[in-house]
């Protein structure tokens, strides 16, 4: 690394990073391929290596890993999982100093992120709820959807390294905002991704050219990135986790529940959350979510491997 890249990074916030799964591993890199010092923490092992191999520092702990930090990003797969890296005498609240910014780009319930920003700013720890939106090939490529709640000061403070994340960063609102829009694309795009799979077994059973017919269809109103990015998945029958059926069902559940709360009727929506449930129940919860085709599959009457 030359030494004007040092004096880059040395002048940017140093980051840690808790959770490096499938959209955290590649995020994390694209941190430090935009200059800054990453500090890693996950349960397994060889991604932690991976991290060290991109650049970054494996941590052994997530008091180790905080400790430094001006910020602390997390991305976990749901609220018990926030809860348990946040709380607690080996937590992120109390090992993080008093100052630190706190971004959890988790997708969990707004309650989640309301009660760990109230929690968090009794330590002195400034808190953002910034779930995302695009998959892995969203995270790879930098070109995420990010949605924020929180404070307008700490927003500002972050937009840079969100900006290296994605393209469309946007404050929501208040805390759980990014959260409860988060829940309303998790929405949008199972009931899109369900749409397109009904279309491509109605198709097929007609004898059409299905490579033929999506292309048309992704050219007018029909079109979107659920089927931009699905397109292959359905035609190669490549279920390959982006995005896994599980998260999705959390998800789903999430915005049921929220919805309730607030007294808004989700009709399609509650028929597609019971949809993605019972591909669960059939053991397609790692897939991913394009496997919805599955479960069309299976209702038409075709044998699925």
């Amino acid at each position: 690394m030359s030494k004007l890249a040092d004096s880059s990074r040395s002048t940017r916030p140093a980051i840690a990073w808790i959770g490096l799964g499938i959209m955290g591993s590649p995020m994390s890199e694209n941190l430090i391929k935009a200059g800054y010092s990453v500090t890693g923490f996950t349960l397994e092992q060889d991604k932690l290596d991976r991290l060290a191999a991109a650049g970054g520092t494996a941590a052994a702990s997530i008091a180790e890993a905080v400790g430094g930090a001006d910020v602390i990003i997390t991305m976990v797969p749901a609220s018990p999982q926030v809860e348990a890296i946040a709380y607690g005498p080996d937590g992120i609240l109390e090992n993080a100093r008093s100052g630190a910014l706190l971004i959890d780009m988790s997708s969990i319930t707004p309650q989640t992120s309301v009660d760990l920003a109230k929690a968090a700013r009794e330590k002195g720890i400034r808190v953002l709820d910034a779930p995302v939106s695009g998959g892995e090939a969203g995270a790879i490529e930098a070109v995420l959807s990010i949605m924020v709640g929180g404070e307008q000061a700490d927003f500002e403070t972050a937009r840079p390294i969100l900006e290296a994340l994605g393209k469309t960063i946007v404050l929501c609102g208040p805390h759980g905002s990014g959260q409860t829009v988060k829940a309303a694309n998790q929405l949008i795009v199972a009931v899109n991704i369900q749409a397109c799979a009904e279309a491509v077994v109605f198709l097929e059973k007609s004898g059409v050219d299905l490579t033929a017919a999506l292309d048309v269809l992704n050219g007018g109103l029909a079109g979107s990135t659920v089927l931009t990015r699905k397109k292959d998945n359905f035609l190669n029958r490549d279920f390959r986790p982006g995005f896994r059926i599980d998260l999705h069902h959390k998800d789903m559940g999430i915005v049921t529940d929220a919805a309730r709360n607030v007294g808004a009727a989700l009709p399609v929506g509650a028929v597609v959350a019971q949809l993605v449930a019972s591909l669960r129940a059939q053991g397609d919860g790692g897939l991913d979510h394009s496997a919805l085709l599955r479960a069309v599959e299976r209702l038409s009457g075709r044998q699925v491997a």
